[in-house]
């Protein structure tokens, strides 16, 4: 049939028919949707509001850290001072058989780790000052109650009360022990 033209067909055997598109009515009443974009969890520090310390215990623990890096610094002094110069090593080495030079490295050796552990703590100490000069001193990094002054004079750069000190030491042992297990 010339003059008529077929209406096509969707695969459902009806014609296919064109909905016009009618503009959805925009309800100002919602909150626009918001997207969350999750970020990599990063580790940062918590840093507590300083509590205002008191001038007397200020001081107190000013003298207290100051008289142990002091202390540090005699002893590292004393041990470079007491160490063998070059050419005096050069003839006792040379008077030796090989048990007594292995008891001199032995003996340098443990010199050197004394060094390097004093040299730490002094560094720790240092930060410590840092730590009061910046109003954080004296206060636990976890649950911000003051450190006792007996375990600041025992540990000067202690960061962490007995109770917070002792729950990482119990995690670290538990990490260790399962660590171990596999």
């Amino acid at each position: 049939m010339p003059g008529k033209t077929k209406a096509k067909k969707s695969s459902a055997g009806k014609p296919a028919k064109k909905s016009p598109t009618k503009p959805q009515p925009v309800n100002s009443k919602k909150p626009p949707v918001a997207v969350r974009v999750s970020a990599p969890e990063v580790a940062v520090p918590v840093r507590r509001p300083t509590k205002v310390m008191a001038p007397e215990r200020r001081a107190a623990l000013h003298r207290m850290l100051m008289g142990k890096r002091q202390e540090l610094m005699q002893e590292i002094t004393g041990n470079l001072g007491a160490s063998l110069t070059e050419d005096q090593r050069r003839r006792l080495e040379s008077a030796m058989d090989v048990g007594d030079q292995s008891l001199m490295d032995l003996d340098r050796e443990l010199g050197i780790s004394l060094m390097e552990m004093r040299n730490k703590r002094r560094q720790l100490i240092d930060e410590a000052l840092a730590r009061l000069e910046d109003g954080t001193y004296g206060l636990c990094d976890d649950c911000g109650v003051e450190i006792n002054e007996k375990r600041l004079a025992a540990v000067p750069f202690a960061k962490l009360c007995v109770a917070c000190q002792s729950k990482q030491e119990l995690i670290e042992k538990i990490e260790k022990g399962e660590e171990r297990e596999q």
